[in-house]
């Protein structure tokens, strides 16, 4: 489902969210990336979804599952495969 699609909110310069676009792409899954370093109005919409100001954050449907640790966990642990299925 589009609407399903997950979003990573990213910046430039950033490992952490090139690490965590590495972990998606790894397991090929498609993500929409809004990367603030070119989309200023995106923070806006980042707090209002988030509440966080860190980089990256990926939000899937209408939960945010945080920063890249939080990526590396929900992969490791499965819940990002529910969350994706949900």
């Amino acid at each position: 489902m589009a609407d399903s699609r997950p979003i990573l909110y990213t910046t430039e310069p950033c490992g952490f969210c090139r690490q965590a676009k590495a972990l998606l792409d790894s397991r090929g899954l498609e993500y929409d990336e809004v990367n603030l370093a070119k989309d200023p109005d995106g923070r806006a919409d980042l707090v209002a979804r988030t509440g966080q100001m860190t980089f990256p954050q990926l939000v899937v449907g209408e939960r945010s599952l945080g920063g890249f640790r939080e990526l590396l966990e929900a992969e490791r642990d499965g819940l990002l495969d529910e969350l994706l299925a949900a």
